[in-house]
């Protein structure tokens, strides 16, 4: 029978595979793929070539990240999802910006003490139980967007996802290692071992996975819209759920989600503007910051790579970090937030004096320490032939979320409540703070670092980048935007280059294993940095427009196997 699976490819994936037979794929190589028309490069390649074929039947760039995140809740569950939330950043070809806030939210009968067990915080309870769900915003989200700016009738986005989900398809290496991670995660939940196991055997390379119950959440879905998930038989899985465990989501936190449209937040950098995600991401002012800084030095002149040019990153980071921390929450919760002094070039020139040539700053060791931030996001950039442009960024939070599928519903359940701080004043050298910005009130949404940045040069589209990778992303995304910059790398170069990460506390530069030479280390500790070598650090997938070209050239990271670029 395993065998008979193993062979079986069902008839819509084999339609899309043999429609797209002129695109091209992205496997991690030296040449980005450069195409003409439109483009996809996201971390999975059935969904990406889900969305370039809705760019070559018509549709625009919010048509394509709209198919292309529903078949990704599909083909990569490890951060695609429904079940969770994120931003989605928007530009026209007529050059106007839009970026929508589909964050979760917190259940209104949240408490500041929620993750209070006998008078303890109980970490358990706050990323890794029925209390760690937040309202889901993604199906919002999109819908919103696709309101605004979509093309296409919505249910024709939803199809591919829902063939894939009904009709199964091919597990890869990548999925297949993924899903045995989770393994031990799952085991307490029926649901998700039903769906994620070959009862309770861990699906291998070549098996068919089968998802009938999300297949037919997604049909829900594409006929009522967000009422197909928000309302009706699904909010009444997802509540019933709640109540078995525990859990404070109820039909009615679901039916009052609203995504939100907010201004995007705006810099220059050598001539290029740079478009990002306002708060509650981070993103945004963040990645506009540490660009001003570094604008007042010449980096190509020192070289990419230089020790030099790392020390001023890290300072920057830095800087932009300690910021983040002490200024940025939900907006609609805090008092208002001084972004456009964050944003500025005065305040950057004041930050940039504050560097100091060959010695690093200390990070105040009375000051709090970053709480927990996992990995597990997924980022999609899209180009369409008039160049609109989309960059989404959405999550589940941890790898696979808080590992629940709604039984009866087939999807995953994001953890997104960890993301808000522990406890009203409970700050620890282990990694707990207590601060006011973001701790936890009803309906309010938690502070996040995804980037999704659109750049443009002289009013033309220029680049998209964003990335997974926790708190990571704000400074994948920055180096990206600098690999293309300032050291004229192509899209594959930039996101296949070495990076770096600092941030703030703990006062450590992290860079990936064999990314720095022995005598660039010695310099930067001798700057007085520590460093501590990682595997890894984010997957961003990124476009950049070629205007003397007329054309789109995509670079897939190839730290995620299955990433890819598609176009047309």
């Amino acid at each position: 029978m395993q065998s008979v699976v193993r062979l079986h490819v069902h008839a819509g994936l084999v339609a899309i595979l043999l429609a797209l037979g002129h695109v091209g794929l992205g496997h991690g190589q030296a040449n980005p793929v450069r195409m003409r028309h439109g483009m996809v490069v996201c971390q999975e390649k059935l969904a990406a070539q889900v969305g370039a074929e809705v760019l070559r039947q018509g549709g625009n760039a919010v048509d394509g990240a709209v198919a292309t995140a529903f078949a990704l809740a599909v083909t990569h569950p490890a951060a695609g999802n429904i079940g969770g939330g994120g931003f989605l950043l928007y530009r026209s070809h007529f050059g106007e910006p839009a970026a929508y806030d589909f964050r979760e939210t917190a259940p209104a009968q949240a408490t500041r003490t929620m993750w209070l067990k006998d008078g303890t915080y109980d970490g358990q309870r706050h990323h890794l139980s029925h209390l760690a769900v937040g309202v889901p915003g993604t199906v919002a989200g999109l819908h919103l967007a696709w309101r605004d700016a979509g093309s296409l009738p919505w249910s024709r986005l939803l199809q591919p996802a829902i063939g894939l989900a009904r009709d199964g398809f091919v597990v890869s290496d990548e999925l297949a290692r993924s899903l045995k991670d989770a393994l031990p995660r799952m085991q307490r939940y029926p649901a998700s071992l039903a769906q994620f196991t070959r009862q309770g055997i861990p699906y291998e390379v070549g098996d068919l996975l089968l998802q009938p119950d999300l297949a037919r959440t997604l049909s829900r879905i594409s006929e009522q819209g967000p009422p197909g998930f928000y309302e009706g038989e699904t909010a009444l899985l997802i509540e019933l759920e709640m109540q078995a465990h525990g859990g404070i989501v109820t039909r009615e936190d679901l039916k009052r989600y609203a995504a939100k449209k907010r201004t995007p937040v705006t810099g220059s950098y050598r001539g290029f503007e740079i478009i990002g995600m306002p708060p509650p991401s981070s993103g945004g002012t963040a990645v506009i910051e540490m660009l001003h800084v570094l604008e007042g030095f010449d980096l190509a002149a020192d070289g990419f790579g230089s020790a030099v040019n790392l020390h001023r990153y890290a300072e920057a980071m830095r800087r932009a970090f300690a910021d983040r921390a002490r200024f940025l929450g939900d907006p609609d919760f805090n008092p208002p937030m001084p972004v456009a002094m964050l944003t500025s070039p005065e305040y950057a020139n004041q930050l940039r004096q504050s560097i100091k040539p060959t010695q690093a700053s200390p990070s105040s060791p009375t000051s709090f320490v970053w709480p927990l931030e996992t990995t597990e996001t997924t980022h999609l950039s899209v180009v369409d032939a008039d160049r609109n442009a989309v960059a989404l960024t959405y999550t589940l939070e941890f790898s696979y979320g808080s590992g629940i599928v709604v039984p009866g519903a087939g999807f995953l359940l994001n953890n997104e409540m960890g993301d808000f701080n522990a406890v009203p004043g409970l700050t620890t050298t282990e990694g707990l703070i207590g601060t006011e910005p973001n701790l936890v009130a009803p309906e309010k949404r938690m502070l996040s670092s995804m980037s999704p940045t659109i750049v443009t040069k002289d009013g033309e589209l220029f680049m998209l980048t964003g990335s997974p990778g926790g708190r990571t992303i704000i400074n994948t995304v920055l180096q990206t935007l600098l690999n293309v910059i300032d050291f004229q790398m192509n899209a594959q170069e930039a996101v296949t280059a070495p990076r770096m990460h600092h941030q703030w506390l703990p006062d450590q530069i992290t860079y990936e294993r064999h990314g720095l030479s022995p005598d660039t280390s010695e310099i930067l500790r001798g700057y007085g940095h520590t460093l501590t070598p990682i595997e890894s650090q984010g997957a961003a997938q990124v476009i950049v427009v070629r205007q003397d070209e007329q054309l789109l050239e995509g670079g897939a990271d190839p730290r995620s196997a299955d990433s890819a670029a598609v176009g047309y």
